[in-house]
């Protein structure tokens, strides 16, 4: 497969790794809303804040939507998109691997581009991705006027989607309903209570000797199948659609079968690689949406409309999946994942995470009526809650800093051993299992005593706890278990016989490179 070579790369491609953990920590005063609706809005470079979400969400992400910055050798106000080639690759790169770990096996990643660099991301979401987790280019029309100053109009951008396992997108995505210019081939000239509909020929291309029986319409005209074709069912079937109504032989009675589909029953189109502004919105639109809540003034350069996210999502997601925008920008990825109940984390490194990202959450939550609201029902509600990025996890050394909180420590210590996120929310010693073993952590006065009795320090009585967990979780139990703690009292001999591997904190617990 070919790569992409520039003059920093062999640099770049290790930069993830030499990324420190970072403490995400919140600001009460901009967090909004219900807390636990899951939603997160982080204010920090988006590097070091993908490295400090992988150990909660690694693997956990449904759908990825970036919208980086061009490289168009302009400035906008908000950030900086005047990036040499090398530089704007250099940024690209770890960023990317971050975001593929945290992909869940059946998420897909979405990312807006333009020609300026459009050629040389799809080479590294090629590598970095696989090739063969390509699913398509989608061109979205993001102009409608004509502008005779160029040389050829530039109207159209790409979005270039890639799937962590293709088969699974494919069976899971969801179809695209119909818009009202689609629908209006359904109509009802019978005033038929189920609704619109229209009649599909009951017609197929061929001969098949049970598909070629006569039918005979209300008013006694006897069809049979045109030359070349025969009836698309059976003729048993074809009884039963009559005898519900399904069955439509034209005003008069005398026309050919057509099988009746109503318009509540379609399941919507599959969808294709061209997004028309007429469909999805274009940049006039993204703009004064931005302008009817924040204000001209403040309106930010480079919004996306709200029905183009809108697609996005309704293709890769459904309601309660976790959507995740690195380049979050305006918040365009986030209202629309809050209007549309999916959970959010949003990763914005300017002030505008503040100045323009919470006022329109903000209103988002008070219920707004902007953008997609209306098509989508919008009251208002749910929550965010805000965070900025701390100080790093591990010292220069690589071990855990000694101030960390336990379930923090206790995140990184079992990504670190199964490279998986932790999702526990006990109050336990107990990690959890992972390939046949048990993990358990001794830290910060989990067992509610830092005495050497009853605390951080491993003795026979604490294993006695740590065992009466296991149990509880999992009667069958019998296999090792790894426990984190500051000392041990168990010999080592002991420790042997009782499949007990001890790791001493904070110098046995490393940062995952």
């Amino acid at each position: 497969m070919p790569i992409l070579n520039w003059l920093t790369r062999d640099h770049d491609i290790g930069a993830a790794r030499r990324v420190p953990y970072r403490l995400l920590e919140e600001a009460p005063e901009l967090s909004a809303g219900d807390p636990s609706a899951g939603n997160m809005l982080i204010q920090g470079d988006n590097l070091e804040a993908l490295k400090a979400l992988l150990p909660f969400y690694a693997g956990q992400v449904k759908c990825i939507y970036i919208d980086p910055p061009y490289n168009t050798r302009s400035a906008f106000e908000h950030y900086d998109d005047n990036l040499e080639h090398s530089q704007w690759l250099a940024m690209m790169w770890p960023r990317l691997e971050l975001l593929r770990d945290l992909l869940a096996e059946d998420g897909s990643i979405w990312v807006s581009i333009d020609d300026a660099e459009g050629s040389y991301m799809k080479v590294i979401l090629d590598e970095i991705f696989g090739r063969s987790r390509f699913i398509a280019t989608n061109v979205w029309q993001k102009r409608y006027s004509r502008e005779n100053r160029e040389a050829i109009g530039d109207v159209h951008e790409y979005i270039y989607v890639y799937a962590i396992n293709p088969e699974s997108f494919k069976k899971q995505r969801n179809r695209i309903p119909p818009t009202e210019e689609q629908a209006k081939i359904y109509k009802n000239p019978n005033n038929d209570p189920k609704g619109r509909w229209r009649g599909i020929p009951m017609t197929a291309q061929g001969y098949r000797p049970n598909q070629m029986y006569a039918i005979t319409t209300p008013v006694g005209v006897v069809h049979r199948p045109p030359e070349g074709r025969c009836w698309s069912t059976i003729e048993s079937e074809f009884e039963k659609l009559k005898a519900r109504g399904r069955i439509w032989f034209g005003k008069d009675g005398t026309g050919q079968p057509n099988i009746i589909r109503y318009l509540s029953e379609v399941e919507g189109f599959v969808p294709w690689t061209w997004w028309p502004s007429d469909e999805v919105g274009h940049t006039d639109q993204a703009k004064k949406e931005m302008h009817g809540l924040l204000g001209r003034e403040d309106a930010f350069g480079t919004p996306k409309p709200e029905a183009l996210i809108q697609r996005i999502l309704h293709i890769a997601t459904n309601p309660g999946d976790l959507v995740l925008d690195s380049f979050l920008g305006s918040g365009t990825t986030a209202a629309v994942a809050h209007k549309t109940g999916r959970r959010y984390i949003g990763i914005e490194m300017g002030e505008h995470s503040v100045t323009h990202c919470v006022p329109r959450l903000n209103k988002v939550i008070e219920g707004e009526q902007g953008g997609i609201s209306e098509s989508v029902g919008w009251k208002g509600g749910d929550g965010f809650r805000f965070y900025r990025l701390g100080p790093p996890v591990f010292d220069e050394e690589g071990h855990i800093r000694s101030d960390i909180r336990f379930p923090v420590l206790a995140a990184h210590i079992w990504f670190g051993e199964t490279n998986m996120p932790w999702t526990a929310k006990r109050g336990t010693p107990l990690l959890g299992f992972n390939d046949g073993r048990a993990f358990a952590l001794l830290y910060n006065g989990i067992l509610g005593d830092k005495r050497v009795d009853g605390g951080n320090v491993l003795t026979r009585a604490t294993l006695k706890l740590i065992r009466e967990k296991i149990a509880k979780r999992d009667p069958a139990f019998a296999g090792p278990l790894t426990v984190y703690g500051e000392q041990s009292r168990i010999t080592a001999a002991t420790l042997d016989r009782e499949g007990v591997t001890f790791k001493q904190t904070p110098y046995d617990v490393k940062a995952r490179r």
